[in-house]
């Protein structure tokens, strides 16, 4: 990972896309700080999309793709995106999975919840669940502990062996019945909102983030990033970011932010 400072200014003149995680990589200890919000506000009024990709459930996301400075939001670790239409009053919602699916994956998870909350008595069900609309989001480090290390572990093991998807963040273990992480619909939210192609037009996105279920971001962007905090996980990562800033969580997102609109 090569300190972000040092990035040649030409990786940044032609971005296009700002794809950001949200927790500890634009928050700060579970707070958006004025700085971070006010980086957001700078990079949209330079005319960058600003794309959150975080792992928070439908009903933030609702929140945040009216009320914050950005293009959409991609979350549910890529369950869905949203996009308001701020001229015609209308929020276009699109899930990766059809209604009956994800009813159906809902009874499995919920009988999930159950069995990890036996076998891993320290863990809770995150405070955000009720307005989740895919996936179980089992509290580590936000509401609860922070928990041993064999304890995140059992808690993903018990996703898998179950069939489901499970994604560390620096908070939660997320788990999910479907194919999708948050690459996969990144992809789709692109080619149908914006009309790029993701694999020839990759160059024009930046991804910021700062946990192992932000590997799928780091892998495929040539200019990827995380906050200081992603060394926490570093053992942990799939894949590392290529840049990482000298800030951690917020700091490190306006840190970014400053460095592309300097470029610009």
């Amino acid at each position: 990972m090569r300190p972000f400072k040092n990035i040649d200014a030409d990786a940044l003149r032609h971005l296009r896309f700002i794809l950001c995680d949200i927790d500890d990589t634009l928050t700060t200890e579970g707070r958006l700080t004025a700085r971070a919000y006010a980086a957001l506000e700078r990079l949209s009024e330079a005319g960058l999309a600003v794309i959150p990709i975080t792992g928070r459930p439908g009903g933030w996301c609702d929140h945040i793709a009216r009320m914050w400075p950005v293009a959409a939001v991609v979350g549910e670790n890529g369950a869905f995106y949203f996009r308001y239409d701020r001229d015609r009053r209308v929020m276009q919602r699109r899930f990766w999975l059809g209604e009956e699916e994800r009813k159906a994956a809902r009874v499995r998870l919920e009988r999930l919840r159950a069995e990890i909350l036996r076998s891993v008595p320290r863990a809770g069900i995150a405070s955000d669940q009720p307005y989740r609309e895919a996936d179980l989001a089992v509290d580590f480090a936000e509401d609860v502990g922070p928990l041993e290390r064999s304890e995140i572990d059992r808690i993903v093991t018990l996703f898998e062996a179950a069939g489901a998807r499970a994604k560390i963040s620096s908070i939660h273990v997320n788990g999910w019945f479907g194919d999708f992480d948050k690459l996969a619909m990144t992809r789709v939210m692109l080619r149908e909102v914006f009309e790029i192609e993701l694999d020839s037009d990759k160059a024009r996105c930046l991804f910021i983030g700062d946990s192992p279920n932000d590997s799928p971001m780091f892998g495929f962007f040539p200019v990827s990033v995380g906050v200081a905090n992603v060394k926490d996980f570093e053992d942990r990562l799939q894949a590392r970011p290529v840049y990482v800033t000298d800030g951690r969580a917020g700091e490190g997102f306006a840190e970014m932010a400053e460095r592309v609109l300097a470029a610009r």
